[in-house]
């Protein structure tokens, strides 16, 4: 947990897919590391995210564990048991909800779209209950409590949930595909109000922005957004070319100033988030 103790706009950052730190035994048992945590990763969006806290005063959740173990953004239960040596559950669980788990994407990823399956053996069931109970288990009460605690305070919250994506294709309809999209699950998770606010400071900012498409948002948006009950939630998803390098693996200077832009768009949603719940007055935060 990163913020100051006493944060200056009800907002909560969380990156849950960039943690890099990688058991031993995880990386043995990956065919080709280099390339898959690559492609895994958001890579290095956590460091975007912290410099976005520190200038704009938003408390900041991050997961450690990568997301070659567990995907954060998954239910526990949506999980490809072809994958998974020991017993099943029954009934085992066969819906929409778990089509990502069953092409690959699930809560412990399988396979990446042009390079196939990820591990060179199954995974065992009693590691897959231990990754639910020490990292699923824990990163979301996490956030359900800071969530709990900033609403209780300001009388509203708002969660980000920030993620980075490989650049989009250009496509007839859109020569200039977006770097960024903000997903709110269509309207569901989110006041639309709070999201308008948002696409706007992007695009005023010079900034291309798209809303939900490719990206609605997934698990975390699902399960931690009540907007009856004063917590919103927003996915923002980040291009990479934006930050990193052309490998999309680095860091580059650009990274500053999108830390910077992206503090002005939390300040501004954070004190849209305020006024929401009747505050009247909002402390400036640090730039």
């Amino acid at each position: 947990m990163q913020g100051p103790e006493n944060p200056p706009i009800p907002v909560l950052l969380a990156v849950p897919h960039a943690g890099r730190d990688y058991p031993s035994q995880v990386l043995a048992d990956m065919r080709d590391p280099e390339f898959a945590c690559l492609r895994l990763e958001d890579r290095l969006i956590d460091a975007v995210a912290s410099e976005v806290a520190r200038l704009s005063g938003a408390m900041l959740i991050t997961a450690h564990a990568p997301r070659a173990m567990l995907d954060l953004n998954r239910a526990k239960d949506d999980v490809d048991w072809d994958m998974v040596d020991g017993l099943r559950p029954h009934p085992v669980r066969h819906s929409q909800a778990n089509r990502r788990a069953r092409s690959g994407l699930g809560l412990v990823p399988r396979r990446l779209p042009g390079f196939g399956e990820i591990w060179r053996k199954r995974l065992p069931r009693e590691e897959l209950d231990w990754r639910i109970a020490g990292i699923h288990h824990p990163y979301h009460s996490a956030i359900a409590r800071e969530l709990a605690r900033i609403r209780d305070e300001w009388g509203c919250a708002l969660l980000i949930d920030m993620h980075s994506m490989p650049p989009l294709r250009q496509t007839t309809t859109q020569p200039s595909p977006p770097q960024f999209v903000i997903g709110d699950r269509f309207g569901v998770s989110c006041d639309a109000s709070l999201v308008a606010r948002g696409y706007r400071h992007l695009e005023v900012s010079g900034r291309i922005v798209a809303h939900n498409r490719p990206y609605a948002g997934g698990y975390v948006l699902d399960t931690h957004a009540a907007p009856t009950r004063g917590i919103h939630a927003l996915q923002l998803e980040v291009c990479r070319s934006t930050y990193l390098d052309t490998r999309l693996a680095e860091l580059t200077p650009r990274s500053k100033q999108l830390a910077k832009s992206l503090a002005g768009f939390v300040r501004d949603l954070g004190m849209e988030t305020a006024r929401m719940a009747g505050g009247n007055q909002i402390p400036e935060a640090a730039e």
